[in-house]
Parts: C-alpha cells; structure tokens; sequence
C-alpha cells in the first residue's frame, strides 16, 4: 500500500498533475514498453501486443483550488475551485497552498457557532463565503502567495478496519489498480496502453484526447464510485456497497456501457469467482464517457471501487473490492483477444 499512500497524498489538481505523474511513471517503468506525456499532461504507456488495441484509463487530478484573491489588509486567501465540493465538507479542513518558494500550511475556518446570527444558521455554505487562513502576518502573505497559486486539501492516507482512507482515492486507487493489474497478469493479450490521464474532473478533457490520438477498440476507465450504503440513504439510493465487490458500471451521465464489454466482464468474475456488483450512477461521469466518442466510437465500460464520502479529504475503500476490482482487470488482460463484443 506504500505506492497508493503516496499517490494519495501528491498534490495535483486539473492541470496540475505533475507530482501525481512522476509517482505514476516510476510504478509503470518496466511494465510497460515505452512512455510519452502528450500536450494535455497525459502519461502514456504502451506494453505492445497482440489483439485489440485498449486503453485503460485513470485520472491523475483531484478536485482542488486556485487562489483567487488576497486580502491585503487580513492575509486570507479566496479560492476558486477546479472540480466539485461540497462546501459543508470543507469547513475545519487543513490545506497546503503550493507557491514558487514552497508549501505554506492553511485551514479552512468559519466563524465560531457561538456568534453566527440565526440567517448565518440557515443559510447554504457555498465557496464564495470560505477563506484560508495561513496563520501569518499580511505582508507575508502578500510577498508569499500569487494569484493562481494552487491549493489542495492535506490529509493522511490511513489503514483502520478493513478499509483504507484518504484524500483523492478518486481517482489514485485507479493508478494503484492498473500498476497492481499489470504486475499479476501472467500475460496481457491485446495491444495495451496505460494512460494516467489529466482534467478527468473539470470534463474529461485528457480522455477525450488520448481516445483521439490512441483510437482505441476497446477503453476501461478505473473510477470510483459512490457507496451510500450508510445511515438514512434508502436501498434504491445506495448505487453500490463497500465490501460487496468490483462495480461493473452499466451506465453515468457520461457514457452508457457497451452491453458487450459487460457480458464479458460479468463473466470473467463468475468464471474466477471474483465478487462483483452492477452500478447504474445517476449523476456524474468517468473517462469512458471521453473515450467513447473518439473517432468513430469506442467501446467503453468503467469497473468501479465502491467509495463512501466521495470527494472528500476521508473517502473510504474496502480492501476486498481493491482486489476484486485489480483481479477483474487482470482477468480481462489475459483473456482481452478472447472479447466478443458481438456476442
């Protein structure tokens, strides 16, 4: 777990991704046969083959920050964010903003709930009304901090019960996933490109990209996806649970599976006996939803890990759906030219 603690805790929102790239690069060096970064930042790698040509894909930036205004005359910093928060999730949170000479170590406070007048009560948070304090004097601040300075939530990646925490497990556990999958699979049976790819969370910008320049016949996305299996969310609501198996995503408001790929994969995990669950996400997307409109079309699925507290500084992972989901893809790697998509 040492690789997914680091990609966990790496700094890199949309269009910041480098850290997160360095880290993936080094795992992926002598499993694949060559590397490139492309325009947008995307990491490329190609283990040549045999067979279909597929990409699998997983996004490198996590929802953060730019910093948007300093008050000259407090030293708070106003933010603008580069991806989707729940503002409620973000109040009492520690931060690193990410200048030119270096980290500088921040909160997210709110005024104290002993003087908030009872309109401040009911009011919606909302982004606009959050402010880093960096706990220096204003002049430091200003002589510290740009305009466009990048911010991201600090937290620890954990191991307590039978699960694993952190911030960004949406989307590094995917990276994780791909460098564990490409490890164990005895041999992989299709013309194979790995792409840690950039801005998944601003509009699958990246995907859209590597799909146009790789043209694939096949693309996996490896994403995570929402387990609300928690107190008051009624069973229709859940769309997956922790501990109950790899996700196999029949469709998002980003893309809808094809009927083939999922035939395939629900099969795979019956032949090996690798527990699994079908997803149908209401509301959100994964880099399928940009590689299947490539050229002239893809055939796209996303196997998912379930994740409680999704875009949070605490989301959630149970270590048997982190193996499930790792020998699902192996499963695929090894049998890829066997994949009737017709069938």
């Amino acid at each position: 777990m040492e690789l997914l603690r680091r990609l966990s805790e790496a700094a890199g929102i949309p269009g910041y991704e480098g850290p997160v790239r360095a880290i993936f690069a080094e795992a992926l060096e002598g499993l694949v046969d060559t590397m490139e970064v492309d325009a947008l930042g995307n990491l490329i790698g190609h283990k040549k083959g045999d067979g279909p040509v597929v990409v699998i894909a997983g996004h490198m930036d996590e929802i953060g920050f730019l910093v948007s205004h300093v008050d000259q005359d407090s030293g708070f910093l106003r933010i603008e964010p580069l991806g989707g928060f729940d503002p409620v999730t973000l109040v009492a949170q520690r931060v690193l903003v990410h200048t030119e000479s270096g980290d500088l170590m921040g909160c997210i406070g709110r005024k104290a709930t002993h003087i908030l007048s009872e309109a401040e009560r009911k009011k919606a948070l909302e982004i606009k009304d959050l402010a880093i304090d960096l706990g220096l004097a204003a002049d430091v601040v200003k002589d510290k901090v740009s305009i466009g300075d990048t911010v991201t939530l600090h937290q620890d990646f954990i191991e307590y019960g039978d699960v694993v925490s952190g911030k960004a497990m949406d989307d590094r556990l995917a990276l994780y996933v791909a460098i564990e999958a490409l490890k164990r699979a005895r041999k992989v049976m299709c013309d194979l490109y790995i792409v840690g790819t950039t801005q998944e969370e601003v509009g699958l910008r990246g995907a859209r990209v590597a799909g146009q320049a790789l043209n694939p016949d096949i693309g996996i996305a490896l994403d995570a996806t929402i387990a609300a299996d928690t107190p008051d969310v009624p069973a229709q609501q859940r769309v997956t649970q922790l501990g109950k198996g790899v996700a196999i995503k029949l469709k998002d408001s980003a893309s809808i599976s094809h009927p083939g790929l999922v035939r395939a994969m629900k099969k795979l995990a019956k032949e090996r006996d690798i527990p699994y669950q079908l997803e149908i996400l209401p509301r959100g997307g994964t880099d399928a939803g940009g590689l299947q409109v490539a050229n002239d079309g893809t055939a796209v699925i996303t196997l998912s890990f379930p994740t409680r507290y999704v875009h949070s500084v605490v989301e959630v992972v149970h270590k048997d759906d982190i193996e499930a989901t790792i020998n699902l893809l192996v499963a695929f790697l090894e049998t890829a030219s066997q994949i009737d998509l017709a069938g």
